[in-house]
């Protein structure tokens, strides 16, 4: 959640802010209002135990119809205290209840708009002319038939639409892209995670995902777990009531997971083939630092998502993400979008967001200060996330743009110890 000193000491900052998300303003009276009578409410309260206390004092020094008289005012007290004790609590659930509703606030430097107004930061990479090279692309689903990689079929038949089996070359290849991301982000200076894929509410809602992406996650009521639709979650949740110490920062983390989300809203998109589906696995890179580190740190996470990229031999581009399209957590968010030859056009792969210390303070994840003060003084870590691979989106991606007029793949030279140079169709001779 966002300082509450800014909905004090710069309001219209939050409004502004709200305003470039698409959503309304008026909130922020509400909470301005609610913080009001929480700090109200407290006044009252220590004021009535401060005269308790006192009144408390003079009884052991009182006698006769003084002594009686202020006992008297106790009773009365100890109702009153009681009373706004319980005021104090409702005050402040409110109020907090308010605040975690606010997402954060937006970068000055991300693009205003929704969906389609993001800014194109840089291409990469051009195209296969297939025109040119005389026939005509397969989609991904069609290659992965054909290599024997992919079975939709089987995959609606055991669970329902939007899963799959990934299949002999399929499931190595998966395999060599986890193996190869895990080990690529050691040499980052990232500590390889597996954490648990069902999370308690309060690692959830900790990192924003019970607000607006609620109806995309997956919740077992019996035993009160959810399904993480992101190791961002646990990743998050991780060090929640802990104070780290400021000389370990930045702490980086890369995770492998599966990754489970309703899709919900994209009825009737991307139904064909491994693009968009229900479940899904996933490296995901993780840092806490501090808040003045975050900016130079969301740099470098999209630095090694691009370097990731490279290494794969795909065509992209990356995108600054208007605020109407960010996650309630984030400030700013870079997509690199790998393009897809048979959908002529680029499709989102992989992010990074800066969430500031958004999630920090609802997780309760602190910093102790630095030597200058003696390392006395904490405030909130930040966090910051960024997919290295998501395994389907990337299998489309090679894929698409491996093919070869025979049906094969041909593929990056990073994958070449774990699967050799090409990947053939079924039957087809070595």
């Amino acid at each position: 959640m966002i300082d509450p000193r800014l909905l004090r000491d710069d309001p219209e900052a939050v409004r502004t802010s709200l305003r470039r998300r698409g959503e309304s303003p008026d909130k922020v009276d509400a909470l301005v209002a609610a913080d009001a009578a929480r700090r109200s409410s407290i006044a009252e309260f220590e004021a009535l135990r401060a005269e308790q206390k006192q009144i408390g004092r003079q009884v052991a020094q009182a006698s006769g119809e003084e002594k009686t008289a202020l006992l008297e005012r106790t009773k009365a007290l100890s109702t009153q205290v009681k009373e706004a004790d319980a005021q104090q609590g409702r005050a402040a659930e409110e109020f907090d209840g308010l605040l975690r509703s606010l997402p954060n606030l937006v970068a000055p430097e991300a693009p205003e708009g929704g969906e389609e107004d993001f800014t194109v930061l840089d291409v990469v990479g051009t195209p296969r002319d297939f025109v040119a090279e005389g026939f005509e692309p397969r989609d991904h689903l069609e290659i992965g038939q054909l290599l024997g990689a992919i079975d939709i079929e089987r995959g609606a038949k055991v669970s329902g639409s939007r899963f799959y089996y990934l299949t002999g070359v399929g499931a190595m290849l998966e395999l060599a892209l986890v193996q190869l991301a895990m080990t690529t982000a050691q040499t980052w200076g990232f500590t390889p995670m597996i954490p648990p894929a069902l999370v308690r509410s309060r690692a959830m809602e900790g990192t924003g995902f019970l607000g607006q992406a609620a109806d995309d996650v997956y919740h077992l009521e019996k035993d009160d777990l959810y399904l993480v639709g992101t190791s961002e979650v646990p990743l998050a949740a991780y060090h929640s009531d802990e104070i780290l110490d400021g000389a370990s920062l930045p702490r980086r983390y890369a995770a492998f997971s599966p990754c489970y989300r309703r899709e919900a809203g994209s009825h009737g998109k991307d139904t064909r083939g491994i693009f968009r589906v229900h479940w899904f696995d996933k490296v995901e890179m993780f840092t806490y630092t501090t808040l003045e580190e975050s900016y130079a740190e969301h740099e470098r996470l999209l630095g090694w998502e691009r370097e990731w990229l490279d290494a794969l031999e795909l065509p992209y581009r990356v995108i600054d993400v208007a605020t109407g399209d960010l996650g309630s957590s984030a400030i700013r968010k870079f997509d690199c979008e790998a393009w897809i030859p048979t959908q002529e056009r680029y499709r989102e792969v992989s992010s990074t967001s800066n969430c500031t210390e958004y999630q920090a303070r609802r997780l309760d994840i602190r910093v102790r200060g630095a030597a200058a003060d003696g390392g006395s003084t904490t405030g909130p870590a930040a966090t910051l996330n960024g997919t290295l691979c998501a395994m389907t989106r990337t299998i489309v991606a090679l894929f698409e743009n491996g093919q070869q007029a025979d049906g094969s793949v041909v593929l990056p030279k990073a994958l070449h110890p774990f699967l050799g140079p090409v990947l053939k169709p079924i039957g087809a001779s070595a």
